[in-house]
């Protein structure tokens, strides 16, 4: 008996001990992640001088010029409004889409299902570059190119199969027994998706609108097909074009990146944790 008690003090000792290793790594890690984030959003404090003579320095002294200069450029709010539309369309028609197609496949027993599904799924694993061109000449016949809803509605598309993937689950979970005590109140099939699907369904509602909000803010493959005039351009490409113009300013142009992504991480950091809840609420459903 003592032996049995002195292997297992033994054994948590021995999984006590891993815990500062797996510390290590993961501070590792989040070095090697957060580091280029840093070196950028702090370059943008140092002068063109600074960096070529210390690139791995802190500024001294700090220099706030350049982040002035910026915001105080009409080009880059005209470039935050559109990314801010193109990303709030995209967010909203993603998880008005998707919720309703995900609710259909998830309460409703029909022939094809199951392939409308794996169809959905199969749209996982088709890379966005294999569909530029025929894409280019669809949105070029319908008139949109150089336009906003141009990359929207693309971008909605390609970002149905992650939320159908992810809200199907929800909507599987909620009990019978809640539809049908619905009827039983006389309550629609159209009510019950109102009053009980989408309040039930919130936390994937979230993780979805969050993720495709993500990607759409960070979107550059798609614009840069689409867009050629720069009053229509999102951030991703106002950082092109800016480094492109001013490509001897390495300052000013880690100053402009980094209030471009700044948004997006923001975003992501404040919700985070809705993201990781609503994966694990799919999961288990």
């Amino acid at each position: 008996m003592a032996g049995t008690r002195s292997s297992r003090r033994g054994g948590g000792h021995g999984r006590g001990g891993s815990d500062p290793i797996v510390y290590a790594v993961a501070l590792v890690l989040i070095g090697v992640m957060l580091g280029p984030v840093l070196y950028i959003i702090i370059g943008g404090f140092r002068t063109n001088s600074q960096i070529t003579t210390d690139p791995a320095g802190l500024p001294h002294p700090w220099v706030f010029g350049n982040y002035t200069g910026v915001l105080a450029s009409d080009a880059f709010w005209r470039q935050v409004g559109n990314s801010a539309i193109v990303a709030g369309a995209t967010t909203a028609g993603v998880v008005t889409l998707g919720v309703m197609a995900s609710y259909v496949l998830a309460r409703y027993r029909f022939r094809g299902r199951g392939a409308m599904y794996a169809l959905f799924a199969a749209g996982l694993m088709f890379p966005a570059t294999v569909a530029i061109t025929p894409l280019y000449i669809l949105v070029k016949n319908l008139g949109l190119v150089n336009t906003l809803p141009g990359v929207i509605l693309p971008q909605i598309a390609f970002a149905l199969p992650t939320t159908v993937i992810i809200l199907v689950p929800f909507l599987q979970a909620i009990p019978k027994d809640i539809e049908e005590a619905a009827a039983i109140d006389r309550c629609s099939r159209l009510g019950f998706f109102w009053r009980m699907v989408l309040p039930l369904s919130v936390p994937g509602l979230i993780t979805t609108g969050i993720l495709a909000f993500v990607n759409s803010w960070n979107s550059y493959l798609l614009p840069l097909f689409l867009l050629n005039d720069q009053d229509t351009f999102t951030l991703p490409l106002g950082v092109q074009a800016f480094a492109s113009e001013y490509s001897v300013d390495t300052a000013k142009v880690l100053a402009f990146t980094s209030l471009s992504m700044i948004p997006a991480l923001v975003f992501f950091s404040l919700f985070q944790r809705r993201i990781v809840g609503g994966l694990t609420g799919a999961v288990k459903g």
